[in-house]
C-alpha cells in the first residue's frame, strides 16, 4: 500500500512542470483507478473503479451534467463490491436525481456488539501471537447486502432550500463466518480455528433474536429538507450544507419490523486562503424515534444522498478514521469531523486540470441512545460478564490523522487517509484508499 501511495505522489509531482493553464472541460471525461489490495483472510482484491463525467458544452465546468460511477472488485476468497451510481441535475428538469444499485458481500463483516465502550473488545482474542488468542474471526460475521436506492431533490424556495425524498430497498443475508471457505488452501497455524464468535454468542444469549439472525428485507422511505449554499460540491471552499431527514420502514411493505429514524446533519466550509486553504466541519445526529430496528440495519448512517459505496459506522473510512469499523453502534448516535484542507500544487497534464491536496483531521462520535440488549440474567458459567459488557462505560470516541488528495478536473478525487485511534479500546490505526473527500 505504501508503494502505491509513493507511486501516485511521484507521478503527479513529476508533471508539475507542465502547463499551469486551466482547461475548460467539455463533453465526456473519465477517471479510472485499479482496485488492488491483499488480505490474509480474504485473499487478493482485483478490479477497477471508473467514473464518467459529462460537462456538456463546458459552460458549467467544474459542475457536471451527468456522473456515472462503476465499480467491480473481487477478493479471491469470495468477497466483493458491485456497484453502479448515477447522479445528475439534468436527467429530470428541476430535480437532482441520484440512483444506486449495489450488491456488496463481506465474508468478515465487523461486529463488536452494541453501545460503544459498553461492549468490551478483547484484542488478544483476535491476535494470533497472543496467549489469549481464540480466532481472528471472533468479531466477524458473514454479510451479503443488495441495495436499490433512488434519491430526489427539488427546489422549495429559491436555489438554496430544497426538499428531499427517496426510497431505499435493502436485503440483508447474514450468518456465521464460513470458515471452510476462508481456510481453503491454508495449512498449519494459518488455519482459522473452529470457535463461536460474538455473533453466535449474541444469538445464544437472546440479544439477537431468531427472526433477525439470518437477515431480512428493509424497505426505507425517506423525506427531508436540505439547505445548501456550497460553492463547489466535491470540495467546497465556502458555504453550508444542512439537512434534516426522516426515514421510515413500514411493515406493510414487507419489512421484518417497522421503525422510524431521524437524522440531522450540518456541514460548514470556511475559506482561510482563497482557492488554497479551507477549514471545514461536520456535526451529525441520528436516532430511532419509534419501532424496533433490526440489528443488521443499525450500522447504517442516514443522509439525504449517498456518494460512497457504503454509508456505515461509526468507525472506519467514512466516519471515524482510525477507529475499528462499526465500533460504535446504537439506537442513537452523534458524530463529527473537523478538517483543514490545503491545495498545495496545481498543474495541467494531458489536457486535464489536476491539483494535490493535504488534509489534517480529527473525528469523534458517541452513542446517545443505547440499544436495549435485553440481557436480564448472568451469562453461563464459562463466560465472564466483564469480558463482554461494561455498563455505563460509553464516552466520546476520538481519532485523528492526515490525508492526501489527488484530484482531476475538481471532480475525480483519489483519497488516501491515515487515522489513529486516541483510545486503545477503539483499535490502533487505519489506512484508507478510495475516492472523494469525506463530506
Amino acid at each position: 500500500m505504501k508503494k502505491i501511495i509513493i507511486l501516485f505522489i511521484s507521478i503527479f509531482i513529476y508533471f508539475q512542470g507542465f502547463s499551469q493553464e486551466k482547461v475548460v472541460k467539455e463533453g465526456w471525461n473519465f477517471g479510472a483507478l485499479p482496485a488492488v489490495s491483499f488480505n490474509t483472510d480474504l485473499g487478493l482484491q482485483y478490479g477497477a473503479l471508473v467514473n464518467l463525467y459529462n460537462y456538456g458544452d463546458g459552460s458549467r465546468y467544474p459542475n457536471y451534467n451527468h456522473s456515472l460511477y462503476f465499480e467491480v472488485s473481487r477478493f479471491t476468497k469470495g468477497s466483493g463490491n458491485n456497484r453502479f451510481y448515477y447522479d445528475s441535475d439534468r436527467l429530470i428538469k428541476g430535480l437532482q436525481t441520484s440512483f444506486d444499485i449495489s450488491y456488496l458481500t463481506d465474508q468478515a463483516y465487523d461486529f463488536y456488539g452494541f453501545n460503544g465502550y459498553d461492549a468490551v473488545v478483547n484484542p488478544g482474542w483476535i491476535d494470533d501471537e497472543s496467549t489469549d488468542y481464540l480466532t481472528r474471526m471472533y468479531y466477524k460475521y458473514d454479510r451479503k447486502m443488495f441495495r436499490f436506492k433512488v434519491d430526489l431533490q427539488g427546489k422549495l424556495s429559491g436555489e438554496k432550500l430544497r426538499w428531499a425524498a427517496g426510497i431505499n430497498l435493502l436485503n440483508f443475508k447474514v450468518g456465521a463466518v464460513d470458515l471452510d471457505k476462508l481456510n481453503k488452501g491454508k495449512e498449519g497455524d494459518d488455519i482459522l480455528p473452529e470457535f463461536d464468535g460474538l455473533y453466535e454468542k449474541y444469538q445464544d444469549w437472546g440479544i439477537i433474536s431468531d427472526n433477525e439472525m439470518n437477515g431480512g428485507f428493509v424497505p426505507i422511505v425517506k423525506a427531508g429538507l436540505v439547505f445548501d449554499t456550497r460553492d463547489n460540491r466535491p470540495n467546497p471552499m465556502k458555504g453550508v450544507w444542512t439537512e434534516a431527514v426522516l426515514v421510515g420502514a413500514p411493515e406493510f411493505l414487507g419489512g421484518e419490523s417497522s421503525f422510524a429514524k431521524i437524522s440531522l446533519t450540518h456541514r460548514q466550509y470556511f475559506t482561510i486562503i482563497p482557492n488554497d486553504l479551507s477549514f471545514v466541519y461536520r456535526l451529525a445526529y441520528q436516532s430511532t424515534i419509534g419501532g424496533h430496528v433490526p440489528f443488521y440495519y443499525q450500522s447504517q448512517v442516514i443522509n439525504s444522498v449517498m456518494t460512497g459505496a457504503k454509508s456505515e459506522g461509526l468507525g472506519g473510512a467514512k466516519s471515524l478514521r482510525g477507529i475499528r469499523r462499526n465500533r460504535i453502534v446504537g439506537d442513537g448516535i452523534f458524530y463529527g469531523n473537523v478538517e483543514a484542507r490545503w491545495k498545495f500544487a496545481r498543474f495541467q497534464f494531458i489536457n486535464n486540470n489536476f491539483y494535490l491536496g493535504l488534509n489534517g483531521f480529527m473525528d469523534f462520535g458517541q452513542v446517545t441512545k443505547k440499544i436495549d440488549i435485553g440481557l436480564t440474567e448472568q451469562l453461563p458459567a464459562n463466560n465472564k460478564q466483564e469480558d463482554y459488557f461494561d455498563d455505563q462505560a460509553e464516552q466520546m470516541h476520538i481519532s485523528y490523522g492526515a490525508g492526501l488528495r489527488i484530484v482531476m478536473n475538481q471532480n475525480f478525487i483519489i483519497a488516501i487517509d491515515y487515522g489513529m485511534a486516541a483510545n486503545e479500546r477503539d483499535g490502533d490505526s487505519g489506512m484508507y484508499i478510495g475516492l472523494n473527500y469525506l463530506f
